[in-house]
């Protein structure tokens, strides 16, 4: 990097050398004729997957599916130093579980990989050599300590946070002489004062003057790995991304992507933000609500297609709300044009009933029925164990009637296994002076039982 930037002082090309520049697009929910619908999920594997991303991926694979388009999954784990260890398998394996696997991934590999940005570095410092060749991009020599005090001054002012942008107007010489010192410096992106508005899908149309409110962004740090600014952007037009469908946090930073699109000569694709989903309260959703993890309502014993009616039937995007619906019927009902700006709403104490409605769902059908006879035994084992003294509670047959008699009664299977249902799996036991207690005539009733 350091010797290109020393060839790049010497030679600058016109930014419309690099490629044809993108004009504004006018952006609308059609697809563009003969082109492809391709989405993706991009989670960073810095936690486990939770109901929020679920969402998002769940709404990314629905619009897929409904334009016989390809939903990717792509992990953005270039912040090396927060990763989770298992979270990018947990991502993955949940999304199955979940029912809505991508057809691209990590796992499954694809056209368009690899999947993992930190498998892509190549890719990023060819776009940054691309920006620092005509000089949309500068390097940076300020310290960590110097962006640190920055950040310290605006704060003690009651001011945002913002870059200085010291280090865009240095001369040649001037980069020279610190390139000697320091061969491995940051990159950043000189932001235009004024930015293109685009035609969000969801928000309509939408300008943000980041350059007025913002420094320059760093785009590639100084250890080689990009920023999620620099990243999502190349890695959205080399994997073909068609439409982002993402949070509508990111709705303020698209204005900055789109900036990089043009000075990379590239054509953006459509843009589309989700509002949030909060909880029943208004607050936002936590990684440190430890019950919002997918992995939690699996081992409850929640089915994926209740989780998937609830995210969906909170929000909006649909004809109408219903309880009861299933992926394909959420497919079928599916109209970007029917999200709104309001945020979601999640009452997670009304899951056990969404469950209770597509637990008697599986139970109606035979196929769907023996595989929940299987489960039920399992867990009558696992609750139970050595105190089975009749393993013919676990004749198929017989857990298949329990299931059949109390469908509609219970909210899952593993309310069969509670202290509530607990004689159907084993015989009480009850101590003698316990049986004194309720009555005098114990011994009588015990002889006349026994005979």
């Amino acid at each position: 990097m350091a010797t290109l930037l020393k060839r790049l002082l010497r030679l600058r090309t016109p930014l419309a050398a690099l490629g044809r520049s993108v004009g504004r697009r006018e952006a609308s929910l059609g697809i563009d004729p003969g082109a492809a619908v391709r989405v993706r999920f991009a989670p960073s594997p810095t936690g486990f997957l939770h109901l929020g991303g679920l969402r998002t991926a769940l709404y990314n694979y629905i619009f897929a599916k409904k334009h016989q388009g390809s939903f990717i999954l792509r992990l953005e784990d270039t912040d090396q130093s927060r990763l989770v260890p298992g979270a990018a398998e947990n991502i993955e394996d949940m999304l199955e579980w979940a029912g809505i696997p991508p057809d691209e991934s990590p796992r499954r590999g694809g056209p368009a990989g690899p999947y993992q940005q930190s498998q892509r570095l190549a890719l990023y410092a060819q776009a940054t050599e691309a920006l620092l060749k005509t000089g949309a991009a500068y390097p940076c020599f300020c310290s960590p300590q110097r962006l640190e005090l920055l950040k310290k001054e605006a704060l003690r002012n009651h001011q945002t946070p913002r870059y200085d942008n010291r280090c865009r107007n240095l001369s040649q010489e001037q980069v020279a002489q610190k390139l000697a010192k320091d061969p491995k410096p940051a990159i950043r992106f000189r932001l235009e004062e004024e930015a293109p508005a685009f035609q969000d899908l969801v928000y309509g149309w939408s300008r943000h003057e980041v350059a007025s409110v913002e420094g320059d962004p760093v785009i590639l740090k100084s250890d080689g790995f990009p920023t999620y600014h620099l990243a999502c952007v190349v890695d959205d037009h080399h994997m073909g991304i068609s439409h982002v469908l993402r949070g509508s946090e990111w709705l303020v930073s698209t204005s900055k992507h789109l900036l990089l699109y043009q000075a990379l000569g590239w054509q953006p694709p459509h843009f589309a933000h989700l509002p949030l989903l909060l909880n029943r309260d208004g607050s936002k959703l936590s990684k440190r609500q430890g019950d919002i993890f997918l992995e939690h309502f699996a081992a409850a014993g929640f089915l994926p297609e209740a989780l998937l009616d609830i995210i969906t039937n909170c929000g909006s995007g649909f004809a109408e709300n219903q309880m009861g619906r299933t992926l394909p019927e959420l497919i079928a009902q599916f109209n970007l044009t029917r999200i709104t700006c309001h945020s979601a709403l999640l009452d997670l104490e009304k899951l056990p009933e969404f469950n209770r409605l597509h637990l008697r769902r599986l139970v109606s059908s035979e196929s769907q029925r023996h595989h929940l006879v299987g489960q039920l035994q399992a867990l009558v084992e696992e609750a139970f164990g050595s105190r089975l003294q009749d393993r013919d509670v676990l004749d198929p047959a017989y857990v298949e009637r329990i299931i059949l008699l109390r469908q509609g009664h219970i909210c899952r299977l593993q309310d069969l296994v509670s202290p509530a249902y607990s004689y159907l799996w084993t015989r009480p036991a009850v101590g003698r002076a316990q049986l004194g207690a309720i009555s005098e005539k114990v011994d009588v009733i015990a002889e006349r039982l026994l005979r």
